[in-house]
């Protein structure tokens, strides 16, 4: 018995320990992550988490998915700073196990580079890097200059005829780009007069992620603005004031991202945060997009009610009030009609905004009857014929679905089934009647169920966006050497199926879902980076 005890206080007394350097390793690894994170400067909409670690390299080799989101020429960029510095004997004891972070940078003249910032060991010296100049036939050629006013090695890659410029900073780290004025911008960024710019995950998700994807939300409209020179894609995604951090799932057809988008407190409110009260409900109205459909974002609300008394509330912080109550008043004065209170237990769970290849704009809501819905829409309308009528009043979407609708200031209406069908003509009504009626829809088109495999059942807040059917609208939107590279590259994003990017609420901010897919499965080889 006392070998008993014991032997089960020796356990116990393991267990603890192993507990203790378990949390403890966890939480110098958020440290880590913290201190490089905050020197990042914070005009990075995205930054891609990994661990210099042979076996991360070894999984994603020959990966096709990373290999057609980045292109070639940047893996081809990254392969080089891994074989010629990361692995270099001078360095890569300093960076090997160390988490590595490429951040996505907009730049002047329409361009968009990447920043990559290692956390390395405290025995590190920044003059190891002068040394590189000394080692016979390494294919580098090293020089140093003063960029923002700090020391900036500038390494000519022989391989990329490339210019790399790496530093050292007081925080324990690297930094290096291709980009002069992104290592400028690095010099001179000071993280301690600067808001926060990400969130972390969880120490223990962390830990046993392959990789992590951080963004920030409001950061993605100057990336947009280097894109597009007009573009609303994922246009309420951008306003919304969110870090979300994120961690990959790994497939060999796909890239899936999971984790929590976060909403400071006392920050802005994007229309967004209108849904954080909401449950998630199932997602049933991407099944009756048109099979032309580009883009399209859906919102879904498990409580109609506490929506529109959630919408009235932000639209009273956001200054669309008065307009909203005139414009009620000016309908309830020419019809009797009290369309707030009577449209209120015809909204159903879901409504969303659809973009198609010929540039159509559709909206769909689901209605709980649709013989009141259409008798009440017909009431305030100019009826074109028995189905189909435009709205007397300007601004009605906006007023009872928010903001994403104001691109309906007068629409034309119909009702098909329990779904009230909105548009800005009556040419893209009758298209999308063509699609309704005669089933044609994206559902049923090649590569979808495999698509839609990626997408979570519920959420609240869901944007698709189809590559084929969007690379009409990228002709005309992107900027030109931004859509060249599209049109060109191979592989690269018109390889994908397409993305998703989906939004759940959960404690007042959002489980976030992200995924994009190959058209087709492949195995072929990729270069190592």
């Amino acid at each position: 018995m006392k070998r008993l005890i014991f032997a089960t206080i020796v356990l116990l007394m393991a267990t603890i320990l192993v507990t203790v350097f378990y949390f403890r390793n966890l939480n110098a690894t958020t440290r880590h992550t913290s201190e490089v994170l905050r020197t990042i400067p914070n005009d990075a909409a995205i930054v891609f988490e990994f661990n210099n670690d042979k076996d991360f390299y070894d999984i994603f080799a020959g990966n096709q998915s990373f290999k057609a989101l980045l292109g070639q020429d940047k893996i081809d960029e990254l392969a080089a700073v891994r074989r010629e510095l990361v692995l270099n004997p001078l360095l890569n004891k300093y960076v090997s196990g160390q988490n590595i972070y490429l951040s996505l940078h907009p730049q002047k003249g329409n361009n968009i580079d990447f920043l990559l910032t290692a956390a390395v060991s405290k025995e590190f010296r920044p003059d190891l890097i002068r040394q590189l100049a000394k080692q016979p036939k390494n294919g580098m050629l090293v020089n140093e200059n003063i960029i923002g006013g700090k020391l900036v090695y500038v390494i000519y890659l022989n391989d990329l005829k490339r210019r790399f410029y790496l530093m050292s900073n007081d925080e324990g780290s690297l930094a290096g780009s291709f980009s002069k004025e992104i290592i400028e911008d690095y010099a001179n960024y000071d993280f301690r007069k600067e808001k926060q710019a990400f969130v972390l995950l969880p120490d223990q998700q962390s830990a046993n992620s392959l990789a992590n994807l951080y963004v920030n939300y409001e950061a993605l409209s100057p990336l947009f603005a280097q894109l597009f020179k007009n573009t609303d894609i994922l246009r309420t995604f951008r306003q919304l004031p969110a870090f979300a951090a994120l961690s990959l799932n790994y497939r060999s057809d796909a890239i899936m991202f999971n984790g929590f988008s976060k909403i400071p407190e006392g920050s802005g409110d994007g229309y967004l945060s209108v849904f954080r009260n909401q449950q998630p409900v199932a997602n049933r109205i991407k099944s009756v997009f048109p099979s032309t459909t580009a883009y399209g974002t859906s919102f879904a609300v498990s409580d109609p009610a506490k929506f529109q008394k959630d919408l009235l509330d932000w639209q009273s912080r956001n200054g669309f009030r008065d307009e909203r109550d005139q414009i009620l008043k000016k309908l309830r004065s020419g019809t009797g009609i009290s369309l707030a209170a009577q449209f209120k237990p015809l909204l159903g769970n879901e409504f969303a905004i659809v973009t198609t290849r010929y540039r159509e704009k559709i909206g769909i809501i689901q209605v709980t009857d649709g013989a009141r819905a259409f008798t009440l829409m017909a009431n305030i309308s100019r009826m074109i014929n028995n189905d189909s009528g435009q709205l007397n009043y300007d601004k009605l979407p906006q007023v009872l679905f928010g903001e994403p609708f104001s691109i309906f200031k007068r629409p034309y209406f119909k009702v098909m089934d329990n779904y009230l069908v909105l548009t800005n003509s009556l040419s893209e009504l009758n298209s999308y009647t063509d699609s309704y009626v005669n089933r044609k829809f994206l559902s049923k088109t090649d590569g979808y169920d495999r698509f839609n495999d990626l997408m979570t059942e519920k959420s609240n807040i869901s944007f698709m966006i189809q590559f084929r059917n969007s690379a009409p609208l990228f002709k005309i939107d992107m900027k030109p050497a931004f859509y060249q590279s599209f049109k060109n590259i191979d592989p690269g994003w018109k390889n994908f199926y397409g993305a998703c990017w989906q939004f759940s609420s959960s404690e007042k901010n959002y489980y976030t879902n992200f995924g994009m897919r190959l058209s087709t499965d492949t195995t072929s080889s990729a270069d190592n980076f």
